[in-house]
């Protein structure tokens, strides 16, 4: 090589060098930093929840449409660059993870575009607002699932019990499994969207809350309500999310899909109150069928709602009185549980638990650190988390099944390969939203 061809060669490995090392930046103990540079979209409200974890990483970068919520933010993170519109901040420079704390309705937009994008993603419950949603957000994370890590935000699955379950069942604590349902008894009745009354204050830019969704009128009582919680006053309209079903369904099914290894159903059927076109159900139950897999048959999964429940097993136990809870039926007893605590029922004469050999030590399923950190080091590390999106995105679509089925006003046959319903094409329809124009879901 000459010495012109060697001076050029060496410029340009000079130059590409710390595009290589921010790519591929090292987390190890020995790194220069080990701490990740997070952008916070949806900076109060649920963010807030978020701030004393987030203050052990790099917060560079907030983002919220209301400006007053920024400065809240501020305070807590002075050095974090501002932004209004989520799709500005992604592209903020050596961004390497998002939390995303926003309404649902535009949860899987930024979800997929932030994954789109190389960044790793925690996004709060539920992932996505529709079936094509979901399909989308798992499929895009199984395509990045060796570069990527993801956690969707239930964050009581962190909760030792959990673990407790799973092993109670599947080492036949309750004798081969039957049946699983959760239930919730949240009522939050909305009779339709709200008329348009006064006009948005200066700090809130609405056309961007309203992102994808179609057009409604300002009125402040969408906004009103404890600002950790927020969410309750505008999850309940289908354009802006799905009621209790993503709500604290997306909790308490938690306990159930973490025992049961399930794929999609190949069936919904739903029974709740009248169909209102503008607000989601508060009454509801809906019904699943799941194949077989490698440790136990078909079963059934229920998810009541609003105060439908299911048939108590006993005249002693009244489910009522779990407010949020699990029941698990088998052939040898019952096990109900809510997030922290966990009951075994024997059944019958030949069901008093004798037999039944608990785990040694060295076989418990060990806790977590704690959510948020699972994710940190999934991040820095090994990408595992307990609740990635394929985990939580089939769980997700399984849920939205169930309001397909109630819209439907009929039991659906489905097909988890192709994510269409085969039994009444019709009702294909509302797998989907139809969004602004404009507003671009897998951009």
């Amino acid at each position: 090589m000459n010495r012109r061809k060697f001076l050029k060669s060496t410029a340009i490995a000079a130059t590409a060098a710390p595009l290589i090392l921010t790519k591929m930046r090292a987390f190890g103990a020995d790194a220069p930093s080990n701490k990740l540079n997070i952008a916070l979209i949806g900076a109060y409200g649920r963010g807030s929840q978020h701030w004393d974890g987030l203050a052990s990483q790099n917060i560079v970068a907030i983002c919220d449409v209301d400006e007053k919520h920024l400065d809240l933010a501020q305070q807590r993170f002075p050095a974090a660059r501002r932004y209004i519109d989520w799709r500005e901040c992604l592209g903020h420079q050596g961004l390497d993870a998002v939390v995303i704390c926003t309404p649902d309705h535009t949860h899987a937009f930024i979800t997929l575009w932030a994954m789109n994008r190389g960044l790793h993603v925690y996004c709060e419950k539920p992932v996505a607002n529709t079936i094509e949603e979901a399909r989308l957000v798992r499929a895009t994370y199984l395509k990045n699932k060796n570069k990527l890590a993801t956690q969707a935000g239930t964050q009581r699955h962190a909760f030792p019990n959990f673990n407790r379950v799973r092993e109670l069942i599947q080492d036949g604590a309750i004798g081969q499994l039957e049946d699983a349902c959760a239930w919730g008894n949240r009522q939050l009745r909305k009779p339709g969207y709200l008329p348009a009354l006064g006009e948005p204050p200066s700090t809130l830019h609405y056309d961007l809350w309203l992102g994808p969704s179609p057009f409604h009128p300002y009125n402040p009582d969408y906004f009103s309500g404890q600002p950790a919680a927020n969410c309750l006053q505008w999850n309940m309209y289908w354009d802006f999310g799905n009621g209790q079903v993503g709500d604290m369904g997306s909790h308490t099914m938690d306990l159930v899909w973490n025992a049961i290894d399930a794929d999609p159903p190949i069936s919904a059927e739903a029974k709740g109150e009248p169909f209102n076109p503008e607000v989601s159900p508060v009454e509801l139950a809906t019904h699943f069928q799941h194949p077989a897999n490698k440790w136990r048959p078909a079963i059934k999964v229920s998810w009541y709602q609003g105060g439908a429940m299911p048939e108590s097993p006993s005249q002693w136990i009244d489910l009522r009185k779990i407010g949020h809870g699990a029941m698990f039926t088998g052939t040898q007893g019952y096990l109900i549980c809510d997030f922290e605590k966990r009951l075994v029922i024997p059944l019958g004469n030949h069901s008093d638990m004798t037999y039944y050999k608990p785990r040694g030590a060295n076989e418990v399923i060990p806790s977590m650190k704690g959510f948020q950190q699972e994710w940190f080091d999934a991040c820095k590390g090994n990408l595992k988390t307990s609740c990635n999106f394929d985990y939580n995105g089939l769980m997700t679509e399984q849920m939205l099944l169930g309001l397909v089925a109630y819209r439907a006003g009929k039991k659906i046959e489905y097909d988890g390969v192709t994510g269409k319903i085969t039994s009444d094409a019709a009702a294909n329809e509302y797998l989907r939203h139809t969004y602004r124009p404009g507003w671009t879901l897998n951009g």
